[in-house]
C-alpha cells in the first residue's frame, strides 16, 4: 500500500535497519543498538481476525495461546519458563491484521529466543493435540468473560466494530471471536489454520539491540532455514467500504455501569495514506489529552463529563476507526453531550485547528513515535509492522515525518469529510440493573450494509 508521499526522514539517532530473506521466504530485519546489553526478537505473522472464515472466528487469537503450549522440543509451559529463567520477558498479541510474538533478552541469551521461536514455527503441530486445544479454548473463553462480557462497557468496542463494518465484512468481528465459534473449532480446523498461516513466507522476524549482525543471521539460518516453505495462504478478503456510513447508527444499552456514557466510532481513511496521517492529527487536536478541544469543552467548561478521549485505530486493509469515549458526570444527559460534540466537530470542520493546536498535536504524535522507537522491543515491533502491512520496514524510521508534514487544511478537510453524524456508529450506556436491555435506534439507509 502506498504511504502517500515521501520526504527526508527526521533524525532518528542514527538508527538503521538491514533486510534479509531466507530461501524458505522468511523475511529478517536487523537493527543494531549497543546502548544496553539487551536484544529484542519480534515475530509477526501476517494473520489476524480478518483472515478468518465466518463460523470459525477466534482461531487467530486461539493460536496466540496455543503457541505457548509446547512444541517438539519444548513441553507445556516451557517457553515461558526458559525465557523468564534466562532473565527475559515475552508475550504475544492478536489484532485484526496480524499476530505477533516477542521476547526481550539479555544479549547473551539471544540464541535461546531464536531457537524457541523457530521450534514452535517448525514443530508446533507435533505437540498440538485435543487436550491442549481444549485447554486453551477454555482459557480464551474465560478471557472473553473477564475482558468483554463481565466488565462495565466491556462489549462496546465489539458492538461498534460490528456497526461500522457490516455483516460479512472481514473486520465485522473482533479478534476475541465468539463463544459458539470457539466451541465449534475442531482439532483439524486448528491444524489447517497453522499449516496455512504459520509458514516462514508469511512471517517477518525483527531482531533489534546489542547484536552482532553476522552471528545473528547465522543463528537465524541455522534454526529457521530448515523449516519448509508453505504457500497455501489466500489473500485476505477485500476490506474496502464507502468512506461514510450514510446515516448515523445508534444503540442504547441499559446495563450495570458506573455512569452514562457515549461511545462512537467513525470510518476514517486506511493506514498508509496521507489522509490517515491528517486524521490522526485532527483527532489528537479534538480528543488527545487534557488540552484537547473536547476535554476542555466537556470536562473543564461544561462539567458534563469526567473523561473524554478521541483516538484513532489505524487499519491497513479497511477504513481506520476514529474512536470517541465520553463518560458523563452527575446527571448530565446524553443529549447535552451529543449537542456539544456536534458543535465542536462542526466548528473544527469549518475553522480547522489553530497553529498552536497543530504544533501541540504534532509534538504529541512525535513524542509517541519516539517512545515506540526508544526501546528495542518497540522498535522491533514497528519494523515488523511496516514490513508486514506495507512491505518496507524502513518506513518505520521515518513515519513521524509524514505526520509532521500534515497541514492544518488537511486536518480540517478530513474532519469535514469524515467526522459527521452520518458517518457515526454510536452506543449510549444508561445505568440500570443487570438485565441488560438494548434499544436499536439505527437509521435505515441504503449504504449502511455496504
Amino acid at each position: 500500500m502506498p504511504m502517500g508521499h515521501t520526504a527526508p526522514p527526521p533524525a532518528t539517532g542514527g538508527l538503521t535497519a538491514t533486510e534479509h530473506r531466507l530461501a524458505n521466504g522468511l523475511r529478517v530485519v536487523l537493527s543494531e543498538d549497543h546502548l544496553t546489553p539487551v536484544a529484542a526478537v519480534c515475530l509477526w505473522y501476517d494473520v489476524g481476525s480478518r483472515h478468518e472464515a465466518e463460523g470459525r472466528t477466534g482461531l487467530a487469537h486461539l493460536f496466540e495461546h496455543l503457541m505457548f503450549q509446547g512444541s517438539a522440543q519444548v513441553h507445556g509451559n516451557g517457553h515461558f519458563e526458559m525465557v523468564q529463567g534466562a532473565g527475559g520477558s515475552l508475550n504475544g498479541t492478536t489484532s485484526f491484521e496480524r499476530t505477533n510474538y516477542f521476547e526481550t533478552m539479555p544479549t547473551h541469551e539471544l540464541e535461546l529466543a531464536l531457537w524457541l521461536e523457530a521450534d514452535r514455527m517448525g514443530s508446533l503441530l507435533s505437540a498440538l493435540d485435543q487436550e491442549s486445544l481444549d485447554n486453551q479454548r477454555d482459557v480464551v473463553k474465560n478471557e472473553r468473560r473477564q475482558r468483554y462480557d463481565n466488565v462495565p462497557y466491556g462489549t462496546a468496542f465489539e458492538r461498534l466494530v460490528s456497526m461500522v463494518f457490516p455483516k460479512g465484512h472481514p473486520y465485522h468481528h473482533t479478534p476475541i471471536g465468539s463463544m459458539a465459534d470457539l466451541d465449534a473449532a475442531s482439532l483439524e480446523d486448528a491444524r489447517e489454520f497453522f499449516r496455512t498461516y504459520y509458514a516462514p513466507g508469511n512471517a517477518v522476524l525483527a531482531i533489534v539491540g546489542d547484536i552482532d549482525p553476522e552471528q545473528t543471521l547465522a543463528w537465524v539460518e541455522k534454526y529457521f532455514g530448515s523449516i519448509p516453505a508453505h504457500e497455501a495462504k489466500l489473500p485476505p478478503r477485500d476490506g474496502s467500504l464507502p468512506p461514510v456510513l450514510g446515516a448515523e447508527q445508534r444503540r442504547t444499552l441499559h446495563e450495570e455501569v458506573p455512569s452514562r456514557a457515549l461511545m462512537s466510532a467513525y470510518r476514517l481513511p486506511p493506514d498508509g495514506t496521507r489522509e490517515a496521517d491528517a486524521a490522526d492529527v485532527a483527532l489528537t487536536v479534538l480528543g488527545g489529552g487534557e488540552s484537547s478541544r473536547l476535554y476542555r469543552r466537556l470536562v473543564r467548561r461544561d462539567r458534563k463529563a469526567v473523561a473524554v478521549g478521541f483516538g484513532m485505530l489505524r487499519l491497513a486493509g479497511a477504513p481506520s476507526l476514529g474512536w470517541m469515549d465520553v463518560k458523563t458526570s452527575g446527571d448530565a444527559e446524553i443529549a447535552e453531550i451529543d449537542a456539544a460534540v456536534d458543535e465542536e466537530l462542526a466548528r473544527f470542520a469549518e475553522e480547522g485547528p489553530t497553529p498552536e493546536e497543530m504544533e501541540r498535536a504534532q509534538a504529541q504524535l512525535e513524542r509517541e513515535w519516539l517512545d515506540r522507537l526508544a526501546t528495542v522491543g518497540g522498535r522491533a515491533d514497528e519494523l515488523c509492522r511496516f514490513a508486514v502491512l506495507f512491505g518496507d520496514p524502513q518506513l518505520a524510521l521515518s513515519a513521524v515525518h509524514r505526520v509532521l508534514d500534515v497541514t492544518a487544511e488537511e486536518a480540517r478537510a478530513v474532519a469535514a469529510e469524515r467526522l459527521r453524524p452520518e458517518n457515526r456508529a454510536a452506543l449510549v450506556y444508561e445505568p440500570s440493573g443487570p438485565a441488560g436491555e438494548e434499544t436499536d435506534e439505527s437509521v435505515e439507509h441504503e449504504e449502511a450494509g455496504q
